[in-house]
């Protein structure tokens, strides 16, 4: 029997109460296997209540029943019949199908849930829960017959015990007979009901715990009673578990008050006496669950045995002690944050962890799981050290070691989960909800002695389900309320034909192969070495894959598009081409395989199609002769030519017909494949290059350009031709070793054949050299460069060499049809041959003279970038040593190739010279002030070197403005700041002069102006060039200048007659009448303009410009009219009133009556802006003011556009402003109300929370703890705060919390302030009180605002962020008490200048309101 069976004890049973109850129970106790017939005859004996079948209220109709699913049944699977005799299993199997069967459940923990991988498709069903039928069936008629009571408790070995509400233990054998009946109902009623049990390891003894507190002890063997215990715990409590320990005369026993107890068994005289020692009282926390480690036979010397280690669960903790030789504790751990209504569980397994085998405690409570890994060091120590934690997304109410890598845990919503403990990934999960599951809540709320136990054990015991499950070699048992159910893990046999007999085939390979690569979880029924297991396992997958071939054909779809069937084969036949060539079966796959598939058309294309991704990545070399040529036709056939290609190079072609493969890659253009045939065929690396060459070399010797086909030739000839001499094979891998000198010196003698296989007459020498010249020098030389590289100093390369250098100068030299480039490619590749340290080839010095030369011929205009660049090229190769360098400058100047003097130069260390060639250089001019700065100030220069490029920078420093007066600026202002002014004095052109000076001093131009070094002078003659040559932007340009004098930059505006600017500086400078009176001129004179006939495009021009300018003047006067006093305010406003009113007097002008409306627009303007600073009396009376003064004062009624005795035409303009004043009047007034609601309704509060009476919470001080009565001295007060806390005043000034202020102490809440250490510090300043014996009086009866008040107060002041309102009223009640208007009234004295109102934060910014037309 394998190991998960229930035991390898049989027999028969033994004669004694058993035999009593087989009688009373009839033939079903003692023939526990029932046929189905009887089942279903006994069918109508069920009562649907007894077993909880629930009522239906609407019956399901016919259709419905018929389009159910039946994807939650699973077919009869046909289980082994080695396992357990438990009539095989049922029809409904509680296997699981996928995780989706587990959907539903526990609503409480929906929030928590996560997406869990398909552990289905991984690992297939591990498991298999099964009803024990002849153990259920007895305790059903158990019940009935001799009313045993429904079962309460179960215990597993290699016999099952299981125990009844009335007091009986039902002990049944591995076949499920019952073989004993201990105890009696009538002792049942007096313990009540079993509610733990227990089985010795050698299965001989079972201890009965009671719910009574009554413990028994029997012989298995005889049934005898032998031991009753009554006394061994406090009495009125339940027995909720009781354990053997590996020692056979010691077991532990924990009760419903939360204690444990250790029993002793002992024989003295033939008188069985118990013992019993009390290990964990329940007062002290109490423990609702215990757990002895056991060890099994072959782990009995494990030398942590001798400690009886003993694991307890309380309600907040996990302790683990020694019992041996004494009583130890070795281990605590608390929970933490967790559930009070979770079960605590505890669970011993022997792990192999690092090397060694070690007890490994597992416990939980609530969703995660601690895994504790103990040890015994030398010294006899225990050490436990804490292991990866299992975190989970369900509370836990059972967890069981199946092995020393799995658990199994049952969650609160009774699902099974199987999870393998080092990965922590889930293998599937069982819903076991038709178990109905016995809980033990009873007993942990102890109802059989009166519920005397605490709600926090009450609480957990809903739950507790510690006697339904028991777990024995590798099998789980659970207790139903009338079932028993045993769990045990499949062997991999029987998951591979579970996932076969529900058609997942896929699957099932995947499993197998799982197992045979050892990646598998909870693997059971692999036995021996790994070949040998791995040799089983491929005889299994090979009949699943003969299966599953048979199924692909026989599932094909014979009707329908083709594409359906591709589609379906495309499914199919990949898996098992995978499976095949995994197990390394090619044998199979080529033969019966392929012969099967190729029954089908499509199938055969599929799986030759399989077969590229395996080709390519060389996972597969060795095919029948017969498959390629297959493949090959097929790939013809679809026109899959690149891919057919791509497959051929990876093949071995050696068995093919090796021309008739050529001549498919010659047709299809497959060059690359038609080399690899050449050279892997054949060993033939020559005719592939003689086939391209024939192809390529026409059109190039002719002349003409090649077609995208031919280029695609020649660029894989030259990829050839590197890797033959490079020594690898094309187009991947490596040629044999002992054929790479072989090939080297073929394709060698190839190339430098004098003449072609069939040359013409007219053919010129060196024909594939010439050739590969003409196709691209560059990459053909750089080939012949990395050869060079490769050859070792031997004679024949050497020689091979020097002909070939030899044969390139005779090809390209002595002949007229190659390009400078070309020439100057080859010249470079030999300066770089010749420049190697160990070179030995030899070419002519005249021959570089030559092309010297040809290179700079100054007749010869076409691609000078591209001789010069050629040039420079073969001088950075190592050509400069072929060269005399006292020719080589005077032919590159000559040419115009400056690059090369700036190369020569630079070797020489002639920088100097190197500013002209930039400066000759159209191209590259741009790029001296880089090269200057960078040579000025990189370090690594001598101090000549820099001198000289300074002065040669300095001689063209004209010509550097002229190229570019930003860039000259900037490398003046960085290295030549002391000759500014010099360079000023030198410079002739003034527009050159005005560009480099706006360049140097205006900041936009982003030069750094604190660096400079110049007088102001400069700046001014800077001013002056600017207003010649760009007057528009004068005043933009003062407002960012800094360095200039006032008096001298006015002379300069004023003599260009630039207003604006004027009036700007004479602001600055501080006059701001002069500033203002200029602006006045400017808008006078426009304002005369418009007086004379002028064109109408110009009119609309020159009313913007007097409004531009009349805004500007406004601006201007009310920047200054803050700083001035009402005279100097009037001075200003006035004239421009009176500027703006005096073209209206000319009535007698027909062109103003068309600009009377623009100018009273504007006019008005000016009065609302004049307003705000002038008092409106003054304005209207400045207006209506009768006088007989000339034309130029201020305008009276007499004058004509007022005059004639009519106000009309200023009728407009006195509206308008006093519907602002009323406008703002209102504005004034409910701003005034509001502030003083605001400020009323705030004095209340305060005043109410201060007069409020303090209502301390204790009577003693807070910091000495003393009562408030004992002072210290007389002169100690009592402080009491708004927070309630009390102190001595001695107290607190100890503890610095209070500060004297202006005479009078302010003091702040100790505890307060130092519970807001963190935080934000809230000050509660206390109401202070002095006490005498037990009354308590304030201190002070002054008006005077007390240190709470002020606090208070300026809370408040911050909390509005404003002027503070006492400000407010006072300015409002200092203003309210004169006239109706006294608030604008500012004209007397000057109270306006320091008024609130004038703070620019208070001011508000609003648009009066529109003008009413008449």
């Amino acid at each position: 029997m394998e190991p998960e069976s229930l035991g390898a004890e049989q027999g028969a049973s033994l004669p004694g109460p058993a035999d009593e109850l087989g009688t009373l129970l009839g033939q079903d106790a003692a023939l526990p296997k029932l046929s189905g017939g009887e089942l279903e005859s006994k069918s109508d004996l069920i009562d649907d209540k007894e077993f909880d079948i629930p009522q239906v209220d609407t019956p399901p109709t016919l259709e419905s029943i018929l389009n159910e699913t039946d994807d939650e049944e699973e077919s009869f699977v046909l289980e082994d019949p080695s396992l357990l005799n438990i009539d095989n299993i049922d029809t409904h199997s509680y296997d699981t199908s996928s995780l989706a069967s587990s959907d539903s459940g526990d609503r409480t923990h929906s929030k928590r849930k996560k997406k869990l991988p398909d552990s289905f498709s991984l690992h297939g069903s591990v498991v298999r829960l099964s009803l024990l039928k002849g153990i259920s069936a007895q305790i059903v008629s158990a019940a009935d017959k001799v009313d045993a009571g429904l079962p309460t408790a179960i215990a597993a070995s290699s016999l099952i015990a299981v125990g009844t509400s009335h007091g009986l233990a039902l002990i049944f054998d591995p076949n499920q007979a019952l073989r004993l009946c201990l105890g009696s109902t009538a002792v049942g009623a007096q313990y009540g009901a079993i509610s733990a049990l227990s089985i010795n390891n050698d299965c001989s003894r079972l201890l009965c715990g009671f719910a009574k507190g009554q413990i028994t002890m029997w012989d298995l063997a005889s049934g005898k009673l032998l031991r009753s215990i009554t006394d061994a715990h406090p009495p009125g409590t339940a027995i909720l578990h009781i354990k053997f320990t590996d020692d056979p005369t010691l077991a532990i026993c924990n009760d419903s008050g939360g204690s444990v107890f250790e029993l002793s068994f002992k024989r003295v005289m033939g008188v069985r006496t118990c013992e019993s020692r009390c290990l964990f009282s329940g007062s002290k926390g109490e423990v609702c669950c215990i757990e002895p480690l056991h060890a099994k036979t072959e782990l009995r010397d494990h030398p942590i045995t001798q400690y009886s280690l003993l694991a307890m669960a309380s309600l907040t903790k996990i302790l683990v002690i020694g019992l041996k030789p004494s009583l130890k504790v070795w281990m605590t751990f608390p929970y933490g944050r967790m559930d009070p209504s979770s079960v605590p569980l505890l669970a011993w397994h022997f792990v192999a962890a690092q090397n060694s085998v070690n007890p490994m405690l597992a416990f939980c409570r609530g969703d995660v799981v601690h895994f504790l890994l103990v040890k015994r060091d030398d010294s006899g120590a225990i050490h436990v050290t804490k292991q990866k934690q299992l975190h989970l997304h369900y509370d836990l109410i059972n967890f069981t070691w199946i092995n020393s890598r799995t658990v199994v845990l049952l969650d609160s919503v009774e699902k099974l989960h199987m999870i393998d403990r080092q990965t922590q990934e889930e293998l599937e999960t069982i819903e076991i909800s038709e178990v109905q599951l016995v809980y033990n809540s009873s007993h942990f709320k102890s109802l059989a002695t009166g519920g005397n136990v605490s709600q926090a054990l009450a609480l957990v015991g809903e739950r507790a389900c510690y006697q339904s499950i028991s777990s024995c070699g590798g099998q789980i048992f659970y207790l139903g309320t009338k079932s028993v159910h045993v769990m045990m893990i499949r062997s991999w046999r029987e998951r591979v034909d579970h996932l076969l007999k529900q058609d997942c085939l896929t699957e099932a390979l995947a499993l197998a192969w799982s197992f045979h690569e050892g990646k598998a979880k909870a693997v059971v029924g692999l036995s021996g070495d790994a070949n040998k297991r791995k040799s089983v396992l491929a005889d299994r997958m090979v009949e699943i894959l003969f299966h599953y071939a048979d199924r692909t054909l026989k599932k094909c779809p014979d009707q329908g598009k083709i594409q359906v069937m591709e589609q379906h084969f495309q499914d199919m036949v990949p898996v098992i081409v995978d499976y095949c060539l995994l197990l390394q079966r090619t044998d199979l796959l080529f033969s019966q395989m392929y012969d099967k598939l190729s029954e089908n058309s499509v199938a055969k294309g599929v799986f030759l199609e399989c077969l590229e991704p395996y080709i390519l990545s060389d996972k597969l070399m060795g095919m029948t002769a017969q498959v390629m040529k297959d493949l090959l036709l097929h790939y013809q056939d679809k026109n899959l030519m690149e891919d057919m290609e791509a497959c051929i190079v990876h093949m071995d072609i050696t068995s093919l017909d090796i021309q008739q493969v050529v001549l498919l890659c010659w047709e299809n253009h497959l060059y690359d494949a038609m080399i690899y045939v050449y050279n892997s065929g054949m060993n033939d690396f020559i005719s592939p290059m003689e086939k391209l060459f024939k192809v390529i070399a026409p059109p190039l010797n002719a002349g003409k350009s090649l077609t995208d086909e031919k280029v695609v030739m020649g660029n894989k000839l030259l990829v050839y031709i590197s890797c033959c001499l490079a020594g690898r094979a094309y187009p991947l891998g490596d040629i044999p070793e002992d054929l790479v000198p072989l090939v080297k010196n073929q394709v060698f003698e190839f190339l430098i054949r004098l003449h072609s296989a069939e040359a013409s007459a007219d053919e010129e020498v060196y024909p594939y050299v010439r050739t590969l010249l003409h196709f691209d020098t560059r990459e053909f030389l750089n080939v012949l460069a990395l050869t060079f590289e490769d050859f070792k100093n031997d004679k024949q390369a050497v020689e091979y060499q020097q002909r070939i250098v030899d044969i390139l100068l005779k090809v390209m030299v002595e002949n007229s049809d190659f390009t400078p480039s070309q020439v100057g490619c080859l010249f470079t590749f030999l300066a770089r041959q010749l420049a190697k340290p160990n070179n030995t080839l030899f070419v002519n010095r005249t021959l570089f003279d030559q092309v010297l030369e040809f290179l700079c011929s100054p007749d010869d205009d076409s691609r000078h970038s591209e001789r010069q660049q050629v040039l420079l090229e073969l001088l950075q190769a190592g050509g400069i040593v072929q060269f005399e360098e006292n020719r080589l400058i005077p032919m590159a100047e000559k040419a115009e190739f400056y690059q090369i003097c700036e190369f020569m130069y630079e070797r020489e260390h002639l920088y100097d010279k190197i500013i002209d060639c930039y400066l000759r250089d159209p191209v590259r001019k741009e790029e001296v002030f880089n090269y200057i700065h960078n040579i000025l100030s990189i370090p690594g220069y001598s101090a000549e070197e820099k001198q000289s490029v300074w002065q040669k920078a300095m001689k063209h420093i004209e010509e550097l403005l002229l190229l570019s007066p930003n860039k000259a600026a900037d490398l003046i202002a960085t290295h030549f700041n002391d000759q500014i002014e010099g360079i000023i004095k030198n410079l002739q052109d003034q527009f050159l002069l005005f560009q480099f000076l706006r360049s140097l001093l205006d900041p936009r131009e982003g030069i750094n102006q604190d660096m400079l070094q110049i007088s102001p002078c400069v700046t001014e003659q800077f001013i002056e060039l600017l207003c010649h040559y760009n007057p528009d932007h004068v005043l933009e340009t003062l407002q960012v200048l800094e360095f200039y004098r006032l008096e001298e930059t006015i002379q300069i505006t004023q003599k260009h007659l630039l207003h604006e600017a004027s009036s700007y500086l004479l602001e600055k400078k501080g006059d701001i009448h002069g500033a203002f009176l200029v602006m006045l001129e400017q808008l006078r004179s426009k304002l005369l303009m418009l007086t004379c006939e002028i064109e109408e495009s110009t009119e609309l021009h020159l009313l913007k410009d007097i409004e531009d300018t009349l805004v500007k003047t406004i601006a201007l006067c009310q920047r200054n009219s803050h700083s001035l006093n009402q005279q100097q305010r009037e001075a200003l406003w006035f004239p421009l009133l009176e500027a703006m009113m005096s073209p209206q007097k000319l009535s007698s002008s027909t062109v103003l009556c068309q600009y009377s409306e623009p100018l009273k627009s504007l006019t008005m303007q000016v009065l609302n802006n004049m307003a705000a600073f002038i008092a409106l009396p003054s304005i209207l009376q400045r207006i209506l003011q009768v006088s007989s003064r000339g034309r130029e004062n201020i305008v009276s009624i007499q004058d004509p556009v007022y005059g004639r005795g009519k106000l009309g035409e200023i009728q407009g303009l006195v509206l308008g402003m006093l519907d602002t004043f009323n406008y703002e009047q209102t504005l004034l007034e409910t701003t005034t109300n509001l502030l003083n609601h605001d400020l009323h309704w705030s004095l209340c509060n305060l005043r109410a929370s201060i007069t409020r009476g303090l209502n301390p919470k204790q009577d003693y001080c807070c910091i000495c703890l003393q009562q408030y009565k004992r002072r210290q001295e007389m002169a100690d007060e009592i402080i009491v705060f708004s927070c309630g806390h009390l102190y001595h005043s001695l107290c607190l000034l100890s503890k610095e919390c209070g500060i004297e202020t202006k005479g009078q102490m302010r003091w702040t809440c100790y505890k307060c302030n130092s519970s807001n250490k963190g935080g934000k510090l809230s000050e509660n300043f206390s109401e202070l009180k002095k006490g005498n014996g037990a009354s308590l009086a304030q201190t002070s009866s002054e008006s005077l605002l007390d240190s709470q008040q002020i606090q208070a107060f300026d809370q408040l002041c911050r909390l509005y962020r404003g002027t503070s309102r006492l400000a407010l009223l006072t300015e409002l009640s200092r203003t309210h008490g004169g006239e109706k208007h006294g608030l604008l009234n500012v004209s007397q004295g000057d109270p306006a200048l320091n008024s609130v109102f004038q703070n620019e934060n208070f001011q508000l910014h609003l648009t009066p309101p529109p003008l009413t037309e008449e």
